[in-house]
């Protein structure tokens, strides 16, 4: 393996080996504290444009499942998409070989067949402190030393590209089980695969829009805001079109994830805001207001909702339990809620899967 570095923003520089794609790559680092699960993480569109660091050292033991399986509405079954959307991989010690059931391919061959750069022998405990005491930052892997700054070597801030622009489906999809009562349009800001497995598995027929289509005019029962990457403030077309939505006298139920709870935050009249260095991980604590129930929980996120914000006739649903930020909301009348964390999972804990039962039963009701 070749040598070569992370360097951050700042001017922090790390030292490894590649072991994916060769070549530079720039992009926000982020980090994720999930023991398990890289193959879903790398294919979630939600990293689009980051460098994921994943603080678990030992990464790529179990392999790559078969890359072309895929469900009877065509959903890739062991994947949350159909390619890999981080800009590059960091990991403290990849494992070359490979034991698993299902591994098909080494994580090394994959992420040189979709052209992903990859660093091991990093001190990813070190990175990962260095993150959480100064925020995430731009960086760029280089196989010299050369100074970065944003804008130049690290590429454009992460924050003012619309990066869901640039994961959404470009035409419209169907995916109908057999006997399927309710039409449920799915607004794609970079949606995860078992979003959609989740909701046809309640026997509800899907019809994936683009980020940016008017789905107003279409025949429906209910929306469903898709998690995605990036500035919520980038998506204002998303915005309006789900503000018109919550204004028809209709009242349809509505429920979102991730991104889709800050889109329907704003469509609501409430403001967003960037996190330190966000929530990415299996194990977020999160509590339903209200009650004394708390949920371990999956997230992948840098942006939150500032509930103090939120417009009469809204409150929050969850509340993040490590630094009390939002984490769900709901109207108080009409059929409306949203989850910051993801209740699919895929992975990471199932504990909340219950709420795509409330979102069919509000179909249903």
């Amino acid at each position: 393996m070749k040598q070569a570095q992370l360097i951050l923003e700042d001017g922090t520089v790390f030292t490894g080996w590649s072991f994916g794609y060769e070549s530079d790559a720039a992009g926000e680092v982020v980090f994720n504290t999930a023991m398990t699960g890289y193959t879903e993480c790398l294919t979630d569109p939600s990293y689009a444009g980051q460098m994921l660091v994943m603080t678990s050292p030992l990464i790529g033991n179990y392999g790559v499942p078969p890359l072309d399986a895929a469900d009877d509405y065509g959903i890739p079954r062991y994947t949350e998409s159909s390619r890999i959307h981080v800009k590059a991989l960091i990991v403290a010690d990849y494992s070359a070989e490979f034991s698993h059931w299902n591994g098909r391919l080494s994580l090394s061959d994959w992420l040189k067949a979709e052209r992903v750069p990859a660093l091991t022998g990093i001190d990813t405990r070190r990175l990962t402190v260095h993150m959480r005491e100064r925020g995430v930052m731009m960086g760029r892997i280089v196989s010299s030393l050369t100074p970065c700054e944003t804008g130049s070597g690290c590429g454009d801030a992460y924050g003012s590209v619309n990066w869901v622009e640039r994961v959404s489906c470009r035409d419209i999809a169907v995916y109908k089980p057999a006997g399927a009562a309710k039409r449920v349009v799915l607004l794609d800001c970079g949606v995860k695969a078992n979003i959609l497995r989740s909701l046809t598995a309640r026997g509800l027929e899907v019809v994936r829009v683009p980020w940016d289509c008017d789905f107003n005019g279409m025949d429906f029962d209910g929306l469903f805001l898709s998690n995605g990457p990036g500035n919520p403030e980038r998506c204002g077309v998303a915005v309006e079109h789900i503000r018109r939505f919550l204004a028809d006298g209709r009242r349809r139920p509505c429920m979102g994830i991730c991104l889709g709870n800050q889109l329907l935050a704003r469509a609501a009249g409430a403001r967003t805001y960037k996190l330190k260095y966000g929530h990415r991980g299996h194990n977020q604590p999160v509590r339903m207001v209200g009650t004394d129930r708390c949920f371990i929980t999956s997230q992948n996120h840098g942006y939150a909702v500032d509930e103090q914000t939120l417009s009469d006739g809204w409150e929050p649903l969850f509340v993040n339990m490590n630094d009390g930020s939002n984490e769900g909301l709901r109207h108080k009348e009409h059929p409306w809620l949203s989850a910051q964390f993801h209740p699919e999972a895929c992975p990471g804990p199932e504990d909340t899967a219950f709420l795509f039962d409330r979102f069919a039963e509000m179909l249903n009701s």
